[in-house]
């Protein structure tokens, strides 16, 4: 019993021993002691400074000053964590060796630092056996994440700051003003996060949770959930993911203000048109693999009233996204387009007349910014039941745009349009300056609502064929159409032009209205610097032919047309030719007779005999008076004209017989 007495005396003093030692430990003890465990679970020197005083109750835990965290030893770019202070509340045990868990963790203004190293290598890979703080394995050892003695009830972090370094690609993306609360109680177990950041002055809100820790520091893959939540919008992801990186499973997107949402994410000044995504909706299942390739399977998408569906994958391992998309749409709406491109400086739509969408005064001037095109390489195939351009009306289209260095280029593979078929491609080019260009083919195409769509002309209602080839430079639409180049054709079918009866005009000089029916029409065309001129205009109607040369003015947006029907009498009667000029502004041009033309092609050949008549009256009087001359000189100078002799050579024969009769006078 004495014996048994005298053991739990031992027990308690070696008890009391070990509380008074715990107690007299100073604080610098307990910091180095901290500190040292946490490096040799993570393989990267921890270093605190400052004043580190100790707290017993309610939990056993230390605060320091300033405290970093080494960064791996390939980088030079400083440590991978600093904070001005820290706090840390540590169960007891972990001052004995053994597992570290932290019962809290505060730390005030910490900056971390990640770095992708040019050769793959990233700065936050920990534990890895080998030579573990490069991220690298020993020679002929594979790299593996060893289990971290570690887990964490709470970390609370305020006013942080985050930068991510690319070497390889060159990327930094830099993020302050952030605060974390961080839950992880088990090491095997889920980890909570809250997170609110401010990258552009806005509260982003980000909250997730991690399934299992350990599995995913050893290289596994656990389940994860993130939501993202900011002005204008939020974002959510249910799936799978790893460090290497791997990541699989739903994103989904619902953006009221799409603008509002980027801004707050730090991507200002976006300007998105009405059927682009001001209001965006996205669901799709994303991939991305260690090789930085991200997959989106089964994707629908509403960009405002317009909705896509498709399939897309887009290679993030280069110097910019390459991007290879498959879509399908039913009727896409992009009518927004035609009211932004009236602009300043372009008189805006309301102007415009006949209800077309050119304003009054000229093309726009604002300056046209294609930027876009040099963000990615890409190759994008579309179906669509039918596109909406607002001066253009499309029905089913199929086509491929190839986005390469700034150059796009859209192949027409099927357009239907305004009852017919077009074919081609269009190409835009922001390599050295913008231009555009293409090569176009229609058929069957209703020249009526075309060209009142076009140009705002509605007077022609046929069907045509025709081609063209063009290009255009220019920072703006008007800088655009005012530099135009290329040629073309086009040939129609029986049709009307309204506003104008040529047969009452050759008939009685009516220029009051009216319709001409025609039966064909052909004409080939070039275009220079805005212009486009023709010679070779055919029009065929039922009892007149008529023909037609001129220039329209594709920048200037005018018209100086002379238009030549010719009244068919008979074959052997020629017909009556009635030119009429078509001259002024494409909204309102002024149609009239030209006489002078008409006098010059009907009473040609008339002109010409009453031209030679006068020529003939002409020389018979300007003979007899040279005869009148010659008699007054022939009598006062006593000059004989001979018959075929001029008077010329008369007078010189005489001055010449007068001086030799007035050589001999000298020797008489």
């Amino acid at each position: 019993m004495r014996w048994l007495l005298r053991l739990i005396g031992l027990v308690i003093v070696l008890a009391l021993v070990a509380v008074v030692s715990l107690f007299m430990l100073p604080g610098d003890r307990i910091a180095r002691i901290a500190a040292e465990q946490i490096s040799n679970a993570t393989g990267r020197k921890v270093t605190m400074t400052g004043d580190t005083t100790v707290s017993f109750y309610p939990v056993l835990g230390v605060s320091t000053g300033a405290v970093t965290v080494a960064n791996a030893d390939w980088s030079d770019a400083g440590p991978m964590l600093k904070a001005d202070s820290l706090k840390i509340g540590v169960e007891p045990t972990a001052l004995f060796g053994g597992d570290i868990r932290i019962t809290g963790l505060e730390a005030v203004k910490p900056q971390i630092l990640l770095e992708r190293a040019a050769n793959g290598r990233v700065n936050w890979e920990l534990g890895v056996e080998g030579v573990a703080s490069s991220g690298q394995a020993g020679d002929g050892q594979p790299a593996r994440s060893e289990r971290l003695s570690l887990t964490l009830d709470r970390a609370l972090i305020t006013d942080a700051a985050l930068s991510y370094v690319d070497h390889g690609t060159g990327e930094r993306i830099d993020m302050a003003d952030m605060d974390f609360d961080l839950r992880w109680p088990d090491y095997d177990g889920a980890a909570t996060l809250e997170a609110s950041l401010s990258p552009a002055g806005q509260a982003v809100a980000i909250s997730g949770q991690l399934e299992k820790v350990g599995n995913f520091i050893a290289g596994g893959v656990s389940d994860i959930r993130a939501d993202v939540s900011a002005p204008g919008g939020k974002l959510s992801f249910v799936g799978r993911a790893g460090m290497q990186p791997q990541i699989g499973g739903r994103l989904s997107a619902d953006l009221e203000n799409t603008a509002r949402f980027l801004a707050a994410l730090g991507v200002s000044g976006v300007d998105i048109p009405q059927g682009f995504g001001r209001a965006t909706t996205l669901e799709t299942d994303l991939t991305l693999t260690e090789e930085m390739r991200l997959s989106l399977r089964d994707t629908g998408i509403a960009l405002d009233n317009n909705s896509l569906t498709g399939a897309a994958d887009i290679y993030l391992g280069g110097a910019k996204p390459r991007v290879n998309a498959q879509l399908r749409a039913g009727a896409l709406d992009f009518s927004a387009l035609a009211a932004s491109s009236d602009g300043s400086g372009g008189g805006g739509g309301a102007g415009a007349a006949g209800g077309g969408n050119v304003p009054t005064d000229g093309w726009s001037k604002a300056p046209i910014d294609v930027s876009a095109l040099a963000l990615a390489d890409a190759e994008v195939a579309l179906l669509a039941d039918s596109v909406n351009l607002g001066d253009f009306k499309l029905g089913k289209t199929r086509s491929l745009m190839t986005l390469d260095r700034s150059r796009a280029v859209f192949e027409l593979r099927e357009l239907q349009a305004y009852g017919g078929l077009i074919t081609g491609e269009f190409v835009m080019n922001n390599r050295s300056g913008l231009s555009v260009g293409g090569k176009i083919k229609a058929g069957g195409i209703d020249m009526k609502t075309f060209l009142t769509d076009a140009v705002d002309i509605s007077r022609f209602s046929t069907t045509g064929d025709a081609e063209v080839s063009f290009l255009g430079v220019g920072q703006s639409l008007h800088a655009i159409m005012n530099s135009l180049s290329g040629d073309g054709a086009i040939k129609t079918a029986r049709g009307v032009i309204s506003g104008i009866d040529l047969d009452r005009l050759m008939r009685s000089g009516d220029l009051s209205g009216g319709t001409t029916v025609f039966d064909s029409l052909s004409a080939s065309f070039t275009m220079n610097k805005g212009n486009l001129y023709n010679t070779d205009l055919l029009l065929s109607l039922p009892l007149a032919r008529a023909q037609g040369e001129g220039r329209i003015g594709l920048g200037a947006r005018d018209i100086d047309y002379l238009f030549t029907p010719t009244l068919l009498e008979g074959e052997n009667r020629k017909g009556l030719a009635i030119p009429v000029r078509i001259r002024g502004p494409w909204a309102s041009p002024r149609i009239t007779p030209d006489l002078e033309k008409a006098i010059d092609l009907n009473l040609e050949a008339e002109k010409e005999k009453l031209e030679q008549k006068v020529r003939e009256e002409r020389k018979k009087m300007e003979e007899k008076a040279q005869k009148e001359i010659n008699r007054t000189i022939e009598k006062e100078l006593g000059v004989t004209v001979d018959e075929g002799q001029s008077l010329e050579d008369a007078f010189q024969k005489k001055l010449e017989n007068e001086a030799a009769k007035g050589l001999l006078k000298l020797f008489e």
